[in-house]
Formats: C-alpha cells, sequence, structure tokens
C-alpha cells in the first residue's frame, strides 16, 4: 500500500496537526499567565523595598541632606532585584539617580511584548503630615529587566519542551485509538475486497468486525451482505427469466434496489412508481421475439420521453418497469407524473403492419424516509396490482389518503381553471377616498367569483385554494391583464385614476414577474403614477434582495409600489431594514388596527409616525365608522377605504357613481 494513499498517515497528519495547533494555544496562555505572574511578584518586591526605605529617605529629602539620601538608596542595592531608582520631584524635576545594575541589551520584541521595564512609583511624604498632603517627592524603583528577560526564555524553553512532549503523546494517543478501531477493520475489509476473485465476487459475505456490531463499520458491512444476497436472487431470477422475456438495457432490479438504498437513506420525500405493461404480458407467445423487443424499446423510449433527467428508469421484470421519480414531493404531483406515462403509453405504436394500442397498471408509493428500500418497492408493487384489478390504464397509490389528496387537488386545480375560462372571475373595485377633501384618490382591484346563485362573492378560502393548487401565477397574471386593461380604457376617456393591485409573495419572486408586467405595460400603454402593486406583508418574502431587484425596475418604469397590511407579518417592526430597503411608495394600515379606532390608538399613532419619518404615503383600510374617519384625518392619514365610503362593486357601477357623480 503506497504511503500517500494510507489511511493511517492522512489520519495522524491530521490529528498531529490539531494537536499542534491545540497545545499551541494552550502553551502561549500559560507563558504569558507564567509572565504576569512574575510581574506581579517584582512589582511587589519592588514595593517592599521601596516602604523600607521611605521614611528615612523623606528625613534626607526634608534636610535637603544629598549623601545621606545617597547613603539610604545604597542599602538597596544588596536586593539584587532593583536595577535603577530615582528620586523625582512633583515638578518632574529628577533631584536624584542611583544605577545598581549595569543595563543589559534585550531584544526589542520582547521588550515590546511584555512591555519591559518594570517599574513601580511611590509618593515620599512629610513625617509631619498636614490635613492635605501633597508629596515632597516620588521614589521611582526600576526592576533589573535582563533578569525578567532570562525568566521569560526559561519559561519558554520549559513550555516549548513540554510543548513538544504533550503534542507528541496527544498525536501517538489519538491516532492508535483511531488506528485500532477505524483503520484496523476498514484495512482488513478492503483486502478482503481487493484479493476477491471475479468468481467469488456475487453472493460474497463479509465477516462482521468484533465490537463493531452496532456501529457505521457494522453498518457499512450489513448493508454490504443485503447487497449481495439481493444481486444474487435477482441474478438468479434474470436468469430463469432470460429465456422467456425480451430485455432492454436499462437498470435492472438489483440496480434498483441499490438506488432506492441511497435514495431512502437521504431521508427525503420521494415517489417509486412501478409501471405493469399490460401489452407486454398480454402478448407473450402471441409476438414473435423481434416485434415483442421493438414493441419494448419504443415503450422504454415514451417512458424515458416523460421523464426529467434527475429521475431513474428501470426494468425490473420483463413486463414491469419502475420510477425513482426523485423531486416528487407531493401525490398530486405523481398522479400528474402518471397520467403522464399513461398518455405517451397509450399511444399508437405500428408493428410490422400491426396497429397496437398499449395499456398499463401503475402503482405509486411516497417515502418520507420512514421506509426501507425494500418496503418502499413492496408497496409500489402492490399498489401496481390493485390498480390492475380495477381495470386497464389506471393509477392507484399504496395508501389511499395519498388518492384522496391527488384527486382533491387536481379536481380543485381543474375547477379553477374552467371557472378563468368560462369567465366566472372578475375584477371589482373598491374606492380609496382623499379625507382631508373627500374626493376620491384611487381605486383597489379585488377578485370576485361567480356564485351558484348567480352572486358575485369572495368565497372564504378561495386565495388560499389558488395558492394550493399552484395556480396562483396564472389567476394573477390574469387580475394584472385585467386591471391593466381597465386603466387603457380609463385613460383613453382621459381617466387618470389610479388602481392598486394585490401581489403575492410567490408572484413577486417569479422568474417572469418583471418582464411579463414591463410587457403589460407596454402593450396597454399604462400612463406613469396609475398602476399601484400591493404586496400583501402578511405573506413571507424570503429573500428582500430578489424582491428588490426585481420591483426596482417596475419602479422605475412607473409603477408605484405599496405595502399592504402593515404589521400584520413576517416584517412589520422586527424586519423595518427589509422594508426600508423596498422601493415603497405607500403604506396601508391593516383593518386589525383601525378597528379599535379611536380608544385603541398607539400601534396606529405608531405605524403613522413610521411612515412619515419614511416620507410614505398612508392609507388607512376598513374605515367604517365616522369617528374612526376623524381621528385618522387628525392624525395626518391621506388616504382611507372602507365599508363608510362604499363597498366593492363591478366596473360598471363604480364608474357610473363615481365618474358621473350618481348615486
Amino acid at each position: 500500500m503506497r504511503v500517500s494513499r494510507s489511511l493511517t498517515i492522512k489520519q495522524m497528519a491530521a490529528v498531529s496537526a490539531v494537536s499542534m495547533v491545540f497545545v499551541f494555544i494552550f502553551c502561549v496562555i500559560l507563558l504569558f499567565h507564567f509572565l504576569q505572574q512574575n510581574r506581579y511578584n517584582t512589582a511587589m518586591q519592588l514595593e517592599s523595598i521601596a516602604r523600607s526605605v521611605r521614611e528615612p529617605l523623606s528625613a534626607a529629602i526634608l534636610k535637603a541632606d544629598i549623601p545621606d539620601a545617597e547613603s539610604i538608596l545604597q542599602q538597596i542595592k544588596p536586593a539584587g532585584v532593583v536595577s535603577r531608582a530615582d528620586v523625582v520631584l512633583p515638578n518632574q524635576f529628577q533631584a536624584l539617580r542611583m544605577r545598581f545594575i549595569p543595563e543589559r541589551p534585550i531584544p526589542v520584541m520582547i521588550t515590546r511584548m511584555f512591555e519591559l521595564p518594570i517599574q513601580i512609583s511611590l509618593p515620599i511624604y512629610s513625617l509631619e503630615r498636614p490635613a492635605n498632603p501633597q508629596p515632597l517627592a516620588y521614589l521611582v524603583l526600576q526592576a533589573d529587566s535582563y533578569r525578567v528577560y532570562k525568566f521569560v526564555i526559561s519559561t519558554l524553553s520549559t513550555l516549548v519542551t513540554a510543548y513538544l512532549l504533550l503534542w507528541l503523546m496527544l498525536t501517538v494517543a489519538i491516532s492508535w485509538c483511531m488506528n485500532r478501531l477505524l483503520v484496523h477493520p476498514l484495512r482488513k475489509i478492503a483486502r478482503e475486497l481487493n484479493d476477491l476473485s471475479a468468481e467469488d465476487r456475487l453472493g460474497h459475505q463479509l465477516i462482521l468486525p468484533s465490537h463493531h456490531h452496532d456501529d457505521e463499520i457494522g453498518i457499512l458491512v450489513r448493508g454490504y451482505n443485503r447487497h449481495q444476497q439481493q444481486l444474487l436472487r435477482e441474478y438468479d431470477a434474470l436468469n430463469q427469466q432470460s429465456t422467456q422475456f425480451p430485455v432492454s438495457e436499462l437498470p435492472n432490479k438489483a440496480f434498483l434496489m441499490a438506488l432506492l438504498e441511497q435514495t431512502v437513506a437521504q431521508k427525503k420525500t420521494t415517489a417509486l412508481m412501478v409501471i405493469a405493461c399490460d401489452t407486454l404480458r398480454d402478448t407473450a407467445g402471441v409476438l414473435q421475439e423481434n416485434q415483442r423487443e421493438m414493441l419494448l424499446l419504443t415503450l422504454v423510449e415514451k417512458l424515458k420521453s416523460v421523464l426529467s433527467p434527475h429521475m431513474t428508469l428501470a426494468q425490473v421484470s420483463g413486463n414491469d418497469f419502475a420510477i425513482i421519480a426523485n423531486g416528487v414531493e407531493e401525490p398530486w404531483h405523481a398522479i400528474t407524473l402518471g397520467q403522464q406515462v399513461l398518455t405517451a403509453i397509450n399511444e399508437r405504436i405500428p408493428l410490422q403492419g400491426i396497429q397496437l394500442r398499449p395499456t398499463a397498471s401503475i402503482g405509486v408509493a411516497m417515502c418520507h424516509g420512514d421506509l426501507s428500500a425494500e418496503q418502499l418497492y413492496r408497496r409500489a408493487v402492490s399498489a401496481a396490482s390493485s390498480a390492475r384489478h380495477k381495470g386497464k390504464n389506471q393509477l392507484q397509490f399504496f395508501d389511499p389518503q395519498h388518492m384522496a389528496l391527488a384527486q382533491q387537488r387536481l379536481a380543485l386545480e381543474s375547477d379553477i381553471l374552467s371557472a378563468l375560462e368560462q369567465g366566472k372571475f372578475a375584477i371589482w373595485l373598491q374606492p380609496q377616498v382623499d379625507l382631508a377633501s373627500g374626493e376620491l384618490k384611487s381605486a383597489e382591484v379585488l377578485l370576485r367569483m361567480q356564485q351558484e346563485d348567480s352572486r358575485w362573492a369572495l368565497p372564504e378560502g378561495l386565495i388560499e385554494r389558488i395558492e394550493s393548487s399552484g395556480l396562483m401565477i396564472n389567476v394573477g397574471y390574469w387580475v394584472l391583464e385585467e386591471s391593466c386593461r381597465l386603466l387603457a380604457a380609463w385613460q383613453s376617456r382621459g381617466i387618470m385614476l389610479p388602481l392598486s393591485v394585490n401581489l403575492s409573495a410567490l408572484q413577486l419572486l417569479h422568474h417572469n414577474m418583471a418582464s411579463d408586467m414591463l410587457e403589460l405595460l407596454h402593450r396597454y400603454r399604462i400612463a406613469p403614477g396609475t398602476l399601484i402593486l400591493e404586496i400583501t406583508e402578511s405573506r413571507r418574502i424570503d429573500d428582500p434582495q430578489a424582491a428588490v431587484a426585481i420591483l426596482r425596475p417596475l419602479r422605475d418604469a412607473g409603477v408605484r409600489i405599496a405595502l399592504d397590511d402593515f404589521g400584520m407579518g413576517y416584517a412589520g417592526l422586527r424586519q423595518l431594514q427589509h422594508m426600508k430597503s423596498l422601493p415603497v411608495d405607500v403604506l396601508k394600515i391593516d383593518k386589525t388596527f383601525v378597528d379599535g379606532l379611536p380608544d385603541d390608538n398607539s400601534l396606529v399613532s405608531a405605524i403613522i409616525h413610521m411612515a412619515r419619518s419614511l416620507e410614505l404615503e398612508i392609507i388607512a383600510e376598513g374605515v367604517e365608522r365616522e369617528n374612526q374617519r376623524d381621528w385618522l384625518a387628525q392624525a395626518g392619514v391621506d388616504v382611507a377605504q372602507g365599508f363608510l365610503f362604499a363597498h366593492a362593486s363591478s366596473p360598471e357601477a363604480f364608474e357610473q357613481r363615481w365618474f358621473t357623480g350618481s348615486v
């Protein structure tokens, strides 16, 4: 085994590097700790020496007896710690200097790093102190820096020796433990697999290492052994079927199960689809072998045409296929894929003068990371068997609840699309009135749906159903286009009333949002400032930067931006920075806050103050009482809407009331 490929060398190098770093940090901390302790001890010694000579030195200074003062300072010399003693007057004049030890050179780096030399300063007072004594002078003692330097070198050499020993001990100890626990069993397994002959590889079983029954190595060995057993069984089964059924170049069942084990191990939601081709089964013994092979290859190409690149198609028997539908996380998505598969299979196939319309039965099993590969496969096979018993071209989930959810979702999608095509959706308008003048300022576009009794209303939960069916982009674009069409008709008559249109977070972050909106503005020639997009703050926008990138070109094109339902959603006051980054022109106060006016007005006052600080226009929603309107007008709110002014109405009724002056 080459050294560069040895796991022992690699893990020992990694352990050595980590140990070196941590032990080095430990030793550096110790070095500075020891030095700090030495500095403290030295300073205490200097202070003790200074106090021992302070009184006689004070008397000598009062008498101005310099020789006596020098003799007193000379007594310090035997201590061996002090290198210099200075007497400094309060005016910083140096009256006396005594040097006991000649200065010896110390590296500048050591001096700067350890803040040398060590000095203390002790005030000297008169023996008869007045009420407010002032020092006669200061006794400054300086320690021998070379002595401290020798202590640093000594400590450093000791720590380096300890560092190297600790590093070596940790490296050897940890490497030995890892080597015994990991490298030895893995090396044994690798050598055993490397020495296997070609004839012994199929069905080979590894011996489970001792002391590794319940850890990852044990899982690896058991997984390998199960895989080998499965390969052996599938090999025997394929050998038995090879003389009876045509086989494509697709992966077989053994390969499928190996991929399936990897998929379920990732604990992600996925779907397994088993396709039982009734036509391949029914034509056994009827068609010639070359015709059956041509039929099989044609079906394989049709199946491949409807699958995305990250899905896996396999042939699990002569008549059955399986699809690992990676990326399919919802039952409705699985049933949509199944319908596409059935449509592709059911297309007519001309086969040497014979027109065949193949049929199939599809079984689907969903996995949320709680099943083994074998359990998931058995569920899909069971569902395919149930689908076959119901008749031809049937699709069945293993879990009836998944089937019901998928059918419910598809039915909901169909109903919404049908309502959109049949003109059962309409836009209604609610006026937004200037509180100061009472004049019509703008209007908000609201979605309405025609009911069975021909009334137009917004059914409870309609918006949520549209979002859950995945049709918010379709319906939202229709609302935008209808709004632009209405604006264009008004502007052709000289009416420049702005319209506000709600925009969900899903619409806002859609990749075609900006281009579609700009295309509508250009097509209908919408005047700048007359279209307002309301971003609903209660719907989470996970990527504010992406929202800014989309809204900025729209704002530059003349579209105004309003923040709807302010204070009710994820942003509110907590995400003010995100709101400030959005190119917003208008802030709308939610009806929930307006309902409490005028008694409970603290939150509304805070919102108004914030909007003013950001220089935003303010619109209050849900105004229903006169006292609410009066309070909002006095608080400086610009515009309001609500039942106090008018209910939402159709565009025709809106125009009749507000454009002609009739009620």
